[in-house]
């Protein structure tokens, strides 16, 4: 039976929808409870989009690249999430991470670091050369981030992608 690239999308897709979930269930095993008034103001959600990613080189073959992505932040400022985003060469991508948020950064508490690490999902086909030890479309990822809080709600980051381009996010907290 042959699968479409269409179903081993969707398929990789799903299993990186189902990583990030179990790294939630696990992390919520051996975090600290919720202080006395419930939940703490750390522990939040928040809605990334990125509409623009800059490329280092350029290429005819580099396209826009999207990404819509959901984040948990806790109390004790550990973070997972996931995004879904569309690749340098226009390929539906995924990634499913785990991390940690450095806030008040140099003083300033609109300043904040970001180290995230997970397993991206994309760059099949004549790119699965782009990124580094990629089997079958899936490989080991880390991205560290610099953010400003604009508002209590709102924040906007940086992200280099290794030495291939640098990603611009805006974020909502809810």
């Amino acid at each position: 039976m042959k699968i479409s690239a269409g179903h081993r999308h969707l398929t990789s897709l799903a299993l990186i929808g189902l990583i990030a979930l179990q790294a939630s269930q696990v992390h919520a095993q051996t975090s600290p409870a919720p202080t006395e008034s419930g939940i703490n103001s750390a522990d939040k959600w928040e809605l990334t989009i990125s509409p623009y990613a800059y490329h280092w080189s350029r290429s005819p073959e580099h396209r826009s690249v999207y990404l819509i992505g959901l984040e948990r932040r806790l109390p004790d400022n550990w973070l997972w999430g996931a995004g879904f985003f569309s690749n340098s060469f226009g390929q539906p991508s995924a990634y499913a991470y785990y991390g940690y948020r450095w806030d008040n950064l140099f003083g300033n508490p609109s300043l904040y670091a970001k180290l995230t690490a997970g397993l991206m999902y994309g760059y099949v086909g004549q790119y699965k050369r782009k990124v580094p030890l990629n089997f079958g479309g899936f490989s080991p990822l880390v991205i560290p981030a610099l953010g400003y809080r604009i508002t209590k709600q709102d924040s906007i980051q940086i992200a280099p992608l290794g030495n291939a381009a640098v990603l611009f996010t805006y974020s909502r907290s809810f």
